[in-house]
């Protein structure tokens, strides 16, 4: 039988250090996997949109256009809103585009989004009242920063939906004039 060196708290403190730092790296890597649930939105060809990126907006926008989506066609709704986002974002300058794609990232990296956005689980399954709470946080912050961040992505979506066909008839909105 062999005889095991006697195990000391250093030892003890170090593995638990090592587990939870592995743990940390495990549970902060993106995945590759597509968007699932309602937002695998292949009929599309999203040019600036990642799977990840789709699933923030959309729930960032179920949040912000609560009280303006239909109920009935509330996914359908929100996948034309992401599609906006998408169009929108490539019609942007190399520089905004990019500190878009920042905001995203900080907003999808879990220990980011947990200490900036208050969001502690995925986007996908975070509730309304959580992201409420954030994008609130955001809009009256005094950080200068999360204002910037709030305007950016309230403009974004908000353009977006209403920017849509699809919206005009809940807002009252008849549409561009008829040109003759």
């Amino acid at each position: 039988m062999i005889a095991l060196p006697p195990v000391t708290r250093r030892d003890w403190i170090r593995t638990g250090l090592a587990g939870a730092l592995l743990l940390a790296v495990a549970g902060c890597t993106r995945s590759a996997a597509p968007a699932g649930g309602d937002f695998d939105d292949s009929a599309y060809p999203y040019r600036i949109l990642t799977p990840n990126d789709r699933k923030t907006v959309a729930a960032i926008a179920g949040a912000l256009l609560a009280g303006a989506l239909p109920s009935g066609a509330r996914t359908a709704s929100l996948i034309q809103v992401v599609r906006g986002v998408d169009v929108a974002l490539a019609g942007l300058q190399p520089d905004p585009l990019a500190d878009f794609r920042r905001l995203l990232g900080l907003l999808e990296f879990p220990p980011s989004r947990a200490l900036a956005a208050g969001v502690w689980s995925d986007w996908d399954r975070a509730g309304v009242g959580e992201v409420d709470r954030f994008l609130e946080r955001w809009r009256f912050s005094g950080i200068a920063l999360f204002r910037s961040g709030y305007q950016a992505l309230h403009t974004v979506i908000a353009a977006a939906w209403y920017g849509n066909p699809a919206s005009w008839q809940r807002i009252g909105y008849p549409g561009p004039p008829q040109l003759t």
